[in-house]
Order: structure tokens, then C-alpha cells, then sequence
């Protein structure tokens, strides 16, 4: 249970759900607790005046016994009824407090851990596949409520109904008590000798499913691959063969209880024998009567449900505890990008590289080595390299979505750790290189960078990326719903989608990694001189694997395997030998086939 305590900060927010939930329980049991007291005097009424009703016999006398002795039986009868329909009364409060407060305990769970999931870093998403983050949120934190809920509530039911219920029993007898309970020691050592086994089949059985949900998530998103290759029936076998582990897994825990429930059955039918066994002799002994031998048996009855139930709550808090303890790995886990001074300030836009070198922790490739350089407010910056060249990786710098290995990155010579977060990403405009929509209408898509982005606003954004005529063209306009990840449309209306939500933010600093690699040469051109406006006043960096974007910068830097090899302006570049003018020669040879 060790790993369920992280919820005991919940258990005392809804401290008056369990409360009150107790009180309820309690409640209910007396009032399945009396009627089995009004079954014993009712059966105990009916034998003691049965002979007395015969002895009246052909005797007008005969006829008015029966209505005293059958008003005495319908009395008992009627409070058995009142009894029973208060007992669902006080059951039905028990249910709107204890499973109530799980529902709203689950609630707060998938808050606290998507909000903590939200301030991990990028480097956590990169180790950890997005259907286990998923499962996580979803398929672990549905089992930590039933431990919440029901495990709770039927908890709270057996241990108040045994303080309750054994004191009664053993007034009443202590040998017919003995012997109803005989069985409960064989039952304890089942349960636990099955729970162990139950535990390691819900964690195979959660790791599973982690892996199902991921190899799903995986072929939706990729859909458009599996399609082009034809390989719909290999992932349909894929599949099957990890739902067939799930499935191995389920019937492995189903079998052990398939046996363990039976086995409880057979227990509590073991006691209601021994209780009718040992009762007889007592009434034979003259000791009890017939209709403590009824009593008993609606105790053992009662037992019945609480007990069962134990093997099954027993179940759902082993695999709550191995959900909790996945949930737990994952909220113990703490960024490593956290502002020193919570600086928050409006910056000018001057960006320091100072001897920057980075290693990516997860995979252990060094993308950058000792890279320097600076850009004032307002300028610009054209980083040019081949795939792999660490172009990306400066952005991520930038954005602080990873810490440098060594060196040091300054934002208006103030060192980009002492920001606070929040404000210094609010004041960059980035266009990442993997373009991601959300399944929402174009306008919201545009709009998602500004709390509350004006109409005239998105509009203008939209036409500096050049999509405004492409949005317009749609049925619906703006309103336009993309469709998950923005599949209803083409690479190039994406990125220019995400260049409008950039740019609507009115960025002090704007990042373009490689923003205008799904666009033909023309509409590149046309967005280029779109962004001269738009580049005006604020510091400007445009990484691209294409020469031609490098045009607008006043100064262009060449990467090569991490490293600058290479630095001035176009006109600079290209009139010395070297990696830019090959470069630039060999992609103007390319367009001019092309035309």
C-alpha cells in the first residue's frame, strides 16, 4: 500500500465525503442488522403459539388467536419492509459520498498529472512514447479510482459490519459464533496467497496495454504511411499479435479468478452448514431456539457479500497500487529547466551564443560543438546546414526547451536561465520544422499563440504567410476545421498556417526552423517578401537547408556536423570558395531543372 499513500492528500481534501460515507455505512448496517432480530422473534412467535392455535381447534376462540397472532406477524413484517427500504435509503447516500468523492479525487488526479506533464521538459517526451503517457492519464488513473471508490466503500462495509455484527453473534452463542466463522481463517490465507498472484499479473497485464496504446496511437498517426505502402494487413497482424499478449495476459489473471471466487462461494456455504449443524444441537440441547438458527443464517448472509468482496477489493487495490506506482515514477520526475532569478521582463531581442555546446541526454549525440555567435535587436540571422547539422537544435536553445551542456545562451546579455519561462516564451514567435495542428478550426489554429487574438488580427497574420487566399477558398472559410494534426491539408498551406500563428503574437524574437521546406520556390519567394514587413524591428532567425531563405538575413552562419564553418553575408559567402557557394550552386542547378 505504500505507493497508495501519495493519495492521502486527497483522502483528507474530501475528508467529509469519507465521513459522512462512514456514518451512512453505519446506518445501513443496523438496518440489515435489527430485521434478522424481527425474523428470529417472528419465527420464535410462530412456534411457540402454533400448539396454542390447534388446541383452539373447531372453538370460535380459534378465530380471533389467529388475527392477534397474525397482526403480531404482519407487524414484524411491515418494519422488516420499512427496514429494508431505509437500508437503500442510507446506501444510496453512501454511494453519492464515497463514490462521489472518487469521481472527484480521479478528476483532481488527471489535473495534477497533466499539469505536471505540461511542465516537463522536452527531453522526458523523447524517452517516454506518447500511448503510455496516454495510458497513464487514462487506463491507470481509472483503477486508482476504483480503489477510491469502490475498494473504500466496501471496505468501510465489512470492517463496521464485523465490529458490529460478531458482538451481536457472540451474545446470542459463542460456540454457533465459532463456528460460523471457522471458515474466515482459510479464507484470509487465500486471499493472500492469490493476491500475490493477482499483483504481478496486473503489472504484466498494464505494461500491456501500454504497449497496445502506443502501437495504435502510432498507426493512426501514420496512417498516410501505411496506406502509400500497403501495408494495412502487416499492422493489422502487428496487431493481433499485441492484442493477443493483452488478451494471454487477461486470461492468466481471469483463470486465478475463476478459482478464487468459487472458492469464497464454497467457504460461506462451508459456514451456513457448520451454523445449521451446530445450531440444531443447541436447540435439540434446548439452549437456543428455531429462530435463532434463522437469525444466524441471515448473519452469515450478510457475511457473505462483505467477504466475497474482500477477494475482489483485495484484487482492485494490487492493481490500483501498480497503477499508482506507474502514476507516481512519472510525478517524481522533475524538469530540469527551471528559472533561476523568475526574471520577467520586456526584451529587446539580442541573442548570445557564448561557446555553446550540446549533447542530447536521451540519445547521447553531440548536435553542437562550441558555437558563438550574437544578434543585435532587429536583425537578422540565416542559419544554413545540411540534415543533422544541429540547425533545429539552436531553436530549441533559443526557446529554452533544453539547457546547454556547456557554454552559455544570454538574451540581451542576461543569461536565458535567469527568465522566467513563461514570459520569455511568450515574447518568441517559433515555427517549429515538424509542423503540428490541432483537430480545430483554422481560425483557433491561428489564433492559439494570443489569449485573445482579434479577428483583424488572425486575418492579417494569415496574409502575411501568404494562406490567406487558400483559407478564403475553403467552404467554410476560417472556420475551416483541419482535422487531427491538420491532415485536410497540404504540407505547404500547414507551414504557412504555422508561420500565421507565429507572427500573429507580434514576437520580439522569431525563429523560423526550416519553416519553408514543404513550399515550392514561388510561393517561397512570395512569403519571403512578406517577411521583409514582417521581420522589420524584431530580431529575426531563419534556419533552412535552402540558400534561398538566407537571403533576408544580414548575416548567415553554415553548420556542419554541429560546428560553424563558415560566416558573413550572401554577397560574402558566395564570392568566397566554400560550403555556401556549394551549396547555393548546387540548389540553383536543381531549380533550373526544375523549371
Amino acid at each position: 500500500m505504500k505507493e497508495l499513500k501519495y493519495l492521502n492528500k486527497y483522502l483528507l481534501k474530501y475528508k467529509w465525503h469519507m465521513i459522512l460515507g462512514l456514518l451512512f455505512v453505519i446506518i445501513s448496517n443496523v438496518f440489515q442488522i435489527v430485521p434478522a432480530q424481527m425474523v428470529r422473534h417472528s419465527i420464535d412467535l410462530v412456534v411457540d403459539n402454533i400448539r396454542v392455535y390447534g388446541s383452539f381447534e373447531r372453538s370460535a376462540l380459534q378465530g380471533d388467536f389467529f388475527k392477534i397472532f397474525s397482526r403480531g406477524i404482519l407487524l414484524y413484517a411491515v418494519l422488516i419492509l420499512v427496514m429494508a427500504l431505509l437500508r437503500g435509503v442510507f446506501l444510496y447516500f453512501v454511494r453519492q459520498t464515497l463514490i462521489v468523492m472518487s469521481r472527484l479525487v480521479e478528476y483532481d488526479l488527471k489535473n495534477e498529472i497533466f499539469e505536471h506533464y505540461q511542465s516537463l521538459p522536452l527531453s522526458f517526451y523523447r524517452k517516454n512514447s506518447t500511448g503510455d503517457l496516454m495510458n497513464r492519464i487514462s487506463e491507470d488513473v481509472g483503477r486508482v479510482r476504483m480503489y477510491l471508490g469502490p475498494s473504500i466503500m466496501y471496505g468501510m462495509q465489512l470492517i463496521t459490519l464485523f465490529v458490529m455484527l460478531i458482538p451481536v453473534m457472540f451474545h446470542i452463542s459463542p460456540k454457533l459464533t465459532w463456528y460460523a466463522l471457522i471458515p474466515l481463517p482459510l479464507l484470509s490465507i487465500s486471499i493472500f496467497y492469490v493476491n500475490n498472484i493477482i499483483e504481478y499479473r496486473s503489472e504484466q497485464i498494464q505494461k500491456s496495454q501500454s504497449r497496445l496504446s502506443t502501437f495504435v496511437q502510432e498507426a493512426f498517426s501514420g496512417i498516410r504511411v501505411l496506406k502509400s505502402f500497403t501495408r494495412e494487413n502487416e499492422s493489422v497482424q502487428n496487431f493481433a499479435h499485441e492484442s493477443g499478449e493483452y488478451k494471454n495476459q487477461s486470461l492468466k489473471l481471469t483463470r486465478v479468478q475463476a478459482l478464487f471466487f468459487p472458492l469464497i462461494m464454497g467457504l460461506i456455504g462451508l459456514s451456513t452448514m457448520l451454523t445449521v449443524y451446530a445450531g440444531s444441537v443447541e436447540v435439540i440441547n434446548g439452549t437456543l431456539t428455531f429462530g435463532h438458527i434463522a437469525e444466524f443464517i441471515i448473519y452469515v448472509n450478510l457475511l457473505t457479500w462483505p467477504v466475497t468482496s474482500l477477494g475482489w477489493t483485495s484484487s482492485l487495490v494490487k492493481r490500483a497500487e501498480a497503477s499508482q506506482k506507474r502514476i507516481n515514477e512519472f510525478l517524481k520526475s522533475c524538469t530540469d529547466i527551471i528559472s533561476v532569478k523568475n526574471d520577467v521582463r520586456e526584451i529587446a531581442g539580442k541573442v548570445t551564443f557564448d561557446h555553446v555546446s550540446f549533447v542530447y541526454p536521451d540519445t547521447g549525440i553531440q548536435a553542437l560543438k562550441d558555437i558563438s555567435f550574437s544578434i543585435q535587436p532587429g536583425d537578422s540571422l540565416a542559419i544554413i546546414g545540411t540534415t543533422g547539422s544541429g540547425k533545429s537544435t539552436i531553436a530549441n536553445l533559443i526557446s529554452r526547451l533544453f539547457d546547454v551542456t556547456e557554454g552559455e545562451v544570454r538574451i540581451d546579455d542576461i543569461p536565458i536561465k535567469d527568465y522566467n519561462l513563461n514570459s520569455l516564451r511568450s515574447q518568441a514567435g517559433i515555427v517549429p520544422q515538424e509542423v503540428f495542428l490541432f483537430s480545430d478550426t483554422i481560425y483557433h489554429n491561428i489564433g492559439f499563440g494570443l489569449e485573445q487574438a482579434t479577428e483583424e488580427k488572425i486575418i492579417q497574420a494569415a496574409k502575411d504567410a501568404d494562406v490567406y487566399h487558400n483559407i478564403i477558398a475553403f467552404p467554410q472559410g476560417f472556420h475551416t476545421r483541419v482535422g487531427e494534426r491538420g491532415i485536410t491539408l497540404s504540407g505547404g498551406q500547414k507551414q504557412r498556417v504555422s508561420i500565421a500563428r507565429a507572427i500573429v503574437r507580434e514576437p520580439k524574437i522569431l525563429v523560423l526552423d526550416d519553416a519553408l521546406s514543404a513550399v515550392d520556390t514561388k510561393t517561397e519567394n512570395t512569403i519571403l517578401n512578406s517577411m521583409k514587413k514582417i521581420m522589420q524591428g524584431r530580431t529575426s532567425i531563419i534556419i533552412s537547408h535552402r540558400v534561398s531563405s538566407a537571403k533576408l538575413a544580414n548575416k548567415i552562419i553554415v553548420l556542419d556536423e554541429g560546428s560553424i564553418v563558415e560566416t558573413g553575408t550572401h554577397d560574402e559567402l558566395i564570392a568566397a570558395p566554400g560550403a555556401y557557394r556549394e551549396l547555393y550552386e548546387k540548389q540553383m542547378l536543381v531549380d533550373e531543372v526544375a523549371e
